[in-house]
């Protein structure tokens, strides 16, 4: 795949970032300050949803809290390295529009760094809403990315992968026409500029 210019799709993009991808989780750790971590909380005897779970960054995290844990991402090859890293975790290659599970079917959806692939908000929102049983939880974080990086591949070349910016207001407002109702809202800021807004939810 040339990186002439072309702008991937995640998809594409995340097949041929994916074992690099394994290189930066503590770089992309630092952009949440543990406030995922802290947000998530106890989840004994809870089945959670990671949305856009890449090769598992937080899978640990959420088997450690307690849960049961079912992984989805759109690309295959960040679904492989996923499977070698927790074989006893599900996970499945799906589309967060179309999301494959019933009605009711968690108690605690997160998607972090993932939000940022999406032009529009509202049927993944309505979908998480959907899968989600009542009282079900919803964390996920919005990274202040204006412009889409150049991420290094294997091969040496360099890739862009699509994404877009959602200013803070919006993707509350998208949350509240989806029904949920907001708990806590973070941000992660340097200087007097924020970097990740990280929000908490309620169906």
């Amino acid at each position: 795949m040339s990186s002439k210019g072309k702008v991937l799709n995640s998809k594409e993009g995340y097949n041929l970032y994916s074992s690099a991808y394994e290189k930066n989780t503590a770089y992309l750790n630092s952009f949440e300050k543990n406030i995922v971590l802290e947000f998530m909380g106890n989840l004994t005897g809870k089945k959670a949803l990671d949305l856009g779970c890449g090769t598992g960054r937080l899978v640990k995290d959420l088997i450690n809290s307690g849960a049961k844990v079912v992984g989805i991402d759109i690309s295959d090859e960040m679904i492989k390295i996923m499977k070698n890293k927790f074989p006893k975790v599900k996970s499945l290659v799906a589309d967060s529009e179309n999301l494959p599970f019933d009605d009711s079917s968690f108690d605690f959806v997160i998607a972090s760094f993932f939000i940022v692939h999406l032009k529009n908000l509202t049927k993944t929102f309505d979908e998480i809403y959907r899968v989600l049983k009542d009282g079900g939880k919803f964390v996920l974080t919005n990274i202040n990315q204006r412009k889409a990086p150049k991420l290094d591949i294997d091969s040496g070349k360099k890739i862009v992968i699509q994404s877009y910016y959602h200013r803070p207001e919006d993707v509350i407002k998208a949350l509240e026409n989806s029904f949920f109702k907001i708990e806590k809202e973070e941000f992660v800021k340097d200087g007097k500029a924020w970097i990740n807004q990280i929000i908490k939810v309620k169906k």
